[in-house]
């Protein structure tokens, strides 16, 4: 028999016909969140769980899925699953980087543009009907070309960014855990995370999420930055302090911000409707078709391989039992 595999969310056909071949499938078509009641009900049968950043995977999953001994999560980041619990029970777990690596660092770079020239604010007051007339002050925005781009997080994504960045001659700067080993190839410099935000006219926030960093940006950050700053979030909601970023735009703390990830996504904090001088998009960092299409079968060839009893590609350390 087949092993039994639960998708939790609507995928492209090639992946789900890849993996019919190896797998009894049962997958989420309609592409309806299911409610969490519903998810531990279908996975108590599985062995295998093909998941999205939006399903928790804990304690209790796994002990309503007795069975289950591989979870593919279609992302790169993975603080949606408790490693631990898993790791207890034998549960392998893997995750998808690289493929999205370059599509993400584009987004970076479009929401620093449009947020750094105020394009969207722009275009709003235009679409209104407001544009009678041209001005010299009309929307002016930041600059770009020549001058500071400060990266917190300098890995792949990070890394991808700071490229970029040679053909506005900027000056990067960059925070990191450990100093990056390609620092002198991207022309970077390392800097503590306050001398940063006190010297960056762009912030870029490339960190993954975890408990050390949760508000990794709040009110303290946030007044620390030149009031002429843009701060851009790709990273994960719960890395910047949404209510604090909101006060910080409303106060003119500093100038404005895109963001592609929230704080309980796919709620957002009411006030970031509400203020003009930020951009928001619903989590598209990725969302190319060659992206997407390759996260979704990259996980789809990590199951595979556990079914043929083959290495994962790209597994997730677990961490030791205690």
């Amino acid at each position: 028999m087949k092993p039994r595999l639960l998708v939790t969310r609507k995928v492209f056909p090639e992946v789900l016909e890849a993996l019919g071949r190896a797998f009894d499938i049962e997958a989420n078509q309609a592409d309806d969140e299911w409610t969490r009641a519903d998810l531990l009900a279908r996975v108590a049968d599985k062995q295998a769980l093909y998941v999205v950043t939006s399903d928790r995977v804990d304690a209790e999953l796994l002990a309503a899925a007795p069975a289950l001994r591989i979870v593919a999560t279609g992302s790169v980041g993975y603080n949606h699953v408790d490693l631990a619990a898993c790791r207890e029970r034998g549960v392998l777990v893997s995750n998808t980087p690289d493929v999205l690596t370059e599509a993400t660092a584009d987004m970076a770079w479009a929401l620093l543009m449009a947020t750094a020239r105020r394009v969207c604010e722009s275009e709003h007051w235009l679409r209104a009907g407001h544009w009678k007339r041209w001005a010299w002050d009309q929307f002016l925005g930041q600059d770009l070309h020549g001058s500071t781009l400060g990266i917190v997080g300098m890995g792949r994504i990070g890394s991808a960014v700071a490229r970029r960045a040679r053909g506005f001659d900027m000056r990067v700067i960059y925070s990191n855990r450990s100093r990056a080993a390609n620092e002198a190839e991207l022309g970077a410099t390392w800097v503590d995370r306050d001398a940063l935000l006190r010297e960056a006219d762009h912030v870029v926030l490339v960190v993954p999420y975890s408990p050390a960093t949760h508000h990794l940006v709040g009110a303290r950050e946030l007044a620390a930055m030149k009031p002429t700053a843009t701060l851009v979030n790709i990273a994960r909601g719960g890395v910047v302090d949404d209510a604090a970023l909101v006060e910080a735009l409303r106060a003119g703390r500093i100038a404005a911000a895109g963001l592609d990830v929230y704080e309980n996504e796919p709620a957002l904090n009411p006030g970031l409707l509400a203020v003009p001088n930020v951009v928001l998009t619903p989590h598209i960092g990725s969302a190319t078709r060659s992206s997407r299409l390759g996260m979704a079968m990259l996980a789809a060839r990590n199951l595979l391989a556990w079914v043929g009893g083959t290495e994962l590609l790209t597994p997730v350390a677990l961490p030791p039992r205690n």
